[in-house]
């Protein structure tokens, strides 16, 4: 009886990695899938469906499913539970190269985080017009139940991330030569000590060791700022203040030199009690406000980056905290920062730094739009979408005509996410755009707005006569956008469409009333089944395909 407990865990364990398993399988087989088919297709739906059902199972076992990523193998509860040598359709390959070392996925896994998920692994990077890496897509889709850690170094030369992984694992192995000179030269230096009995530091001892004497560094900075408010809060002539200052901005250097960021808050929280204190003297007021604007000058900033960019982990309240007692002043270093940090995790917490203190200063940090690189615009268009203050819009609008698709396409999503006088046109102008990225980014930006204006002008671009002549999908893209009106007009704009029958140019047309069967079908209003029953056994198979999972949408209210 003593055995059946632990019997019944091993089987639940078995059970649990055997899930882990699937999930993984179905990872390979939607990847083709969501390549193949539209995502109005039963397959795609089926697929996902699938996909997701398996995540529920899994998650009657464990709340985290935790994936450990190797370059070959991926890992749950040290079990491989994937391999593949080969490089083309690795998918273990396909997150290492990235830096990706581990994604877990939580309970509360939402259907569109999923599908998002598989629509970014479903890529092909070598093929697809992809701007960004797949960390990147990650971080912009900001997952709530999806986390991911990610090796720096590897991200830090993306042309040849494979390469130098491997190589650097074997050049940290020692070959045969360097081991055998190692032992000789141990050998002879063995006999020249002798009477020198040796205790061994063991690894809990060096921890020991390690704790103290950072133990002993924090509490004399303690001690020093303690002492440097003692003497502060009394009276002093007016040059012992400007001695204090640079008092008070050495141990803040040395504070953060150290990464004792929490050390530096406490500093600034009593420094903004003396300015904010009524009875206090103005000498002593000034002196306060001057080490506070200190503190987010270009060279106190530089060092908390190379902080940063070290690896240093800080703990996000107190970091919030800090830059809280910062003045407007810390916004140009901090974007000085942005454009130089090497790693992903020092630019994330600096572009949250700067949507802080960006409200302060909306104007400064729009010159950041300026920058000749890229990447630091895309970065600070998205500090302003973030902040989403109005008055950054007549700043976005001038950027719309960068050169650089990637900031195209950030900024035409600020400016549907802020709206404001002058964007429509803006938009309207971006549908036209050569590149269909930007066209996509604007009509979706439209939809954002969902104003009646905005409508008007996806509406009319349907009824222009050179519509018919684009891309389907695109077509498909501005019906699916129109459904988010749901409003008789475009139902009855969607009805007419796909009534509407024409002699010449009969493919074309067949495309629209597809479309206006996939939009119908979005609406969800059960008034269009008699209508779209009339054509579900069209002769048409693009107009049947849309037309049956139209009324499949309505009638199970997919």
């Amino acid at each position: 009886m003593k055995n059946g407990p632990q019997d019944s865990s091993l089987a639940d364990m078995s059970e649990e990695v055997r899930r882990a398993r699937d999930i993984i399988q179905s990872f390979l087989k939607s990847k083709k899938i969501l390549r193949m088919y539209p995502s109005n297709n039963p397959i795609y739906i089926n697929t996902l469906e699938d996909d997701f059902n398996k995540f529920k199972e899994f998650f009657h076992y464990r709340d985290d499913l935790a994936l450990k990523i190797r370059q070959n193998e991926i890992y749950y509860d040290a079990e491989q539970i994937y391999f593949s040598a080969e490089k083309e359709e690795s998918l273990a390959l396909f997150f290492f190269k990235d830096g990706l070392r581990e994604i877990t996925f939580r309970k509360g896994l939402a259907f569109e985080e999923m599908e998002d998920f598989l629509k970014i692994i479903s890529l092909d990077f070598n093929r697809d017009a992809v701007d960004d890496d797949i960390v990147t897509l990650f971080w912009e889709k900001d997952f709530q139940n999806i986390q991911y850690v990610v090796d720096d170094t590897v991200l830090a030369d993306e042309d040849d991330y494979e390469e130098t992984a491997v190589s650097r694992i074997k050049e940290s192995e020692p070959d045969e030569d360097t081991l055998r000179r190692a032992y000789e030269d141990a050998s002879r230096e063995e006999g020249v000590v002798k009477d020198v009995s040796i205790v061994p530091l063991s690894d809990k001892d060096l921890q020991q060791l390690l704790s103290e004497l950072e133990k002993d560094s924090q509490d004399k900075t303690d001690k020093l700022t303690d002492i440097l408010f003692e003497i502060f809060a009394l009276p002093q002539p007016k040059e012992d203040y400007e001695d204090l200052v640079g008092f008070f901005v050495n141990a803040i250097e040395f504070a953060i030199r150290h990464g004792d960021i929490q050390l530096v808050t406490n500093v600034l929280a009593g420094l903004k009690k003396v300015v904010d204190d009524a009875k206090a003297e103005d000498e002593r007021k000034k002196c306060a406000k001057r080490v506070l604007l200190l503190t987010g000058s270009e060279p106190i900033i530089g060092l908390l980056g190379e902080l940063l960019d070290g690896g240093q982990e800080v703990e996000e309240k107190v970091f919030e905290d800090f830059v809280k007692y910062l003045d407007r002043n810390a916004i140009v270093p901090f974007m000085k920062i942005l454009g130089e940090l090497k790693s992903i995790h020092a630019r994330k917490v600096v572009i949250d730094a700067l949507i802080l203190l960006g409200t302060k200063d909306i104007a400064t940090l729009s010159k950041g739009l300026n920058d000749s690189r890229w990447y630091v615009v895309r970065n600070i268009i998205y500090i302003l979408r973030k902040i989403g203050d109005r008055r950054a819009v007549d700043y976005l609008m001038k950027t719309v005509r960068h050169g650089d698709i990637r900031v195209k396409k950030e900024v035409i999503r600020a400016l549907g996410e802020l709206g404001g006088a002058g964007v429509l046109q803006t938009l309207r102008d971006c549908l036209d755009d050569p590149d269909i990225q930007v066209r996509s980014s604007a009509l979706k930006a439209l939809g954002n707005i969902k104003s009646e204006a905005a409508k008007r002008i996806v509406m009319n671009k349907i009824a222009d006569k050179y519509f018919k002549d684009r891309d389907f999908e695109e077509k498909k893209e501005y019906f699916e956008m129109l459904s988010h009106w749901k409003d008789s007009e475009v139902y009855d704009s969607a009805v007419g469409i796909l009534k509407k029958k024409t002699f010449f140019g009969r493919a074309k047309n067949y495309e629209n009333r597809a479309c206006a069967a996939y939009c119908l079908g979005l609406l969800g209003n059960k008034d269009a089944l008699p209508l779209l029953n009339r054509f579900k056994n069209d002769g048409n198979k693009l107009l049947r395909e849309f037309v049956h999972t139209a009324m499949k949408r309505i009638e199970y209210g997919q």
